[in-house]
């Protein structure tokens, strides 16, 4: 008899970027771990990132606040991607404010009391506060099973982290279509929580689902 050879999904030492991730995809099923979701999540992307609504499909019978933390700490972990981006360009100096064209601004959650700070401040204290919360044992011990009084912190993560899109959006439009003509970050993100309903509407503020350019606009924004 033949005999088969375990696949193993690990990135070898020296391996070139182009041949990452170079192993067959498996079944949801068959991912015997406690990272399951976030491994299922990740083969979703890697096969197609502009199938947005395969990946924002959870499996039969995932539980749906696991479903959602997972997903948010996927799209935490892609935004530094842009992050790195803006930071060429997006200076204290130039954007002195988090804002979103001339009808939003945005304070930070990071002080003791909400305030105004730069863009790329803003964009730092963001997803580090973002990590602190996913990561914190306190609301999320679990990633298997999560309260529901935890899941619906997830909104406020959400809602901030949304800033860093439009900002990029209005202020930084080469980077932004650079960076979502190969990510389609914005309009995964935007999908998810419209689909969830962890933002109101009329907060969706780039048109990247071809609606709400007339959305509402407010003068400021608190965190």
């Amino acid at each position: 008899m033949t005999e088969i050879k375990p696949v193993i999904r690990r990135n070898r030492p020296g391996t070139k970027s182009k041949h990452f991730y170079s192993w067959p995809d498996e079944l949801f099923e068959e991912m015997d771990s406690t990272l399951a979701v976030q491994q299922y999540i990740q083969q979703l992307i890697r096969r197609n990132p502009a199938d947005i609504d395969t990946i924002l499909t959870p499996p039969e019978s995932q539980d749906e606040g696991v479903w959602k933390y997972e997903h948010l700490r996927q799209f935490c972990l892609e935004l530094h991607g842009l992050a790195v981006r803006l930071q060429d360009e997006c200076k204290p100096e130039t954007c002195v404010q988090m804002t979103a064209s001339e009808q939003w601004i945005f304070l930070c959650a990071a002080h003791k009391s909400p305030k105004e700070c730069p863009a790329i401040d803003y964009t730092r204290h963001t997803l580090d506060g973002a990590a602190c919360l996913l990561n914190s044992n306190k609301y999320f011990p679990s990633r298997i099973s999560i309260k529901e009084s935890s899941v619906m912190k997830l909104g406020s993560v959400c809602r901030r982290v949304y800033r860093i899109f439009s900002h990029a959006y209005y202020h930084h439009r080469t980077i932004f279509d650079e960076f979502e003509s190969t990510t389609f970050l914005c309009r995964r993100f935007t999908t998810f929580v419209m689909k969830y309903k962890l933002m109101p509407k009329e907060n969706a503020i780039v048109p990247i689902l071809g609606e709400g350019e007339d959305i509402a606009m407010t003068t400021e924004s608190e965190a």
